[in-house]
């Protein structure tokens, strides 16, 4: 009896080719084999795949529909066999990565150095802008992002960490001010924002089975487009921050900051992976987006 996926692979290569006679010849077959390879496919189907004349072959409605599957199901039996070749190799060649700025130096690319000091074969390119990349356009294979993503065409995505957001202050600023006892006193204190468009982004924060609350500060003391700004100035008593947890950790833990409302959930931003649609993801991309997704939640968990 025939083997299913070999009659698949024959189908597609004579689909491609336009002939049986070149599927023959590409794949060191008999052309009366290939036939007999489709009429497998057609009898245990029960549907014609190929009108054949003399001259000619075309496709059927159904046989366009089931060679576009058999591609996917040959494409993904081949990443399957490539496990095991995985297994017993190591990542080598350029990897080129993108990120944002201040989470690509905090947070990346101390995984991404540890994966290098793994594996002496891979080479890495690791740049750091804030500014949404092309993959194609920019040549990269990766790029790291935070936030909301728009749908593209041909990239694949993959949440490899959550960064929760958390409002602090220096303890210099709340003697002087108070600490809010409520989100809603934010309003009443002076605050530092990041931003980047002139507007106040709101400061968000999760509620059960609700839409997040969003406080806009309405007395932001200082601007910066810069995240490790807003920290120092928060540390030298300048106001309230809304920051991300990765980043004031350590200020936290050593009394530098204090942690406002510490047992509220914090608002959470999903960072992605993102790399363009292939049939066989190469191995040194693979094993990076897998050693980001296991180690970026605990460099990025939030301070004891």
């Amino acid at each position: 009896m025939m083997d299913r996926l070999t009659s698949m692979a024959v189908f597609v290569r004579a689909v491609d080719a336009g002939s049986f006679a070149a599927a023959a010849a590409a794949l060191d077959l008999s052309a009366p084999m290939v036939g007999k390879h489709v009429r497998f496919l057609e009898d245990r189907l029960g549907m014609r795949l190929l009108n054949r004349t003399t001259r000619r072959q075309s496709l059927t409605e159904f046989g366009r529909a089931y060679y576009e599957r058999c591609r996917q199901v040959l494409a993904e039996a081949e990443a399957a066999d490539a496990l095991a070749a995985d297994q017993v190799s190591q990542p080598s060649g350029r990897l080129r990565v993108t990120a944002p700025v201040l989470f690509g130096r905090r947070c990346v690319a101390p995984v991404l150095l540890d994966l290098l000091r793994q594996f002496p074969a891979l080479d890495l390119d690791l740049s750091f802008n804030d500014r949404l990349v092309d993959l194609v356009e920019d040549g990269f294979d990766l790029a790291i992002r935070t936030g909301e993503l728009a749908a593209r065409a041909g990239v694949m995505t993959r949440r490899v960490a959550r960064q929760n957001m958390v409002v602090v202050a220096s303890p210099a600023y709340l003697e002087k001010r108070g600490r809010p006892a409520r989100i809603e006193d934010i309003a009443a204190h002076d605050t530092i924002i990041y931003t980047r468009s002139g507007r106040v982004p709101p400061w968000l924060f999760p509620q059960t089975g609700a839409q997040p609350v969003a406080v806009t500060p309405t007395r932001p003391r200082l601007r910066f487009d810069d995240m490790d700004a807003i920290a120092d100035a928060a540390g030298a008593g300048m106001g309230l921050a809304w920051l991300p947890c990765w980043l004031v950790r350590d200020r936290i833990d050593a009394g530098a900051l204090t942690a406002l409302w510490p047992d509220r959930p914090g608002f959470l931003y999903d960072c992605h992976a993102l790399w363009l649609q292939t049939p066989r993801l190469p191995l040194r991309l693979r094993m990076a987006i897998d050693a980001l997704a296991a180690k970026l939640p605990g460099a990025m968990s939030p301070p004891s």
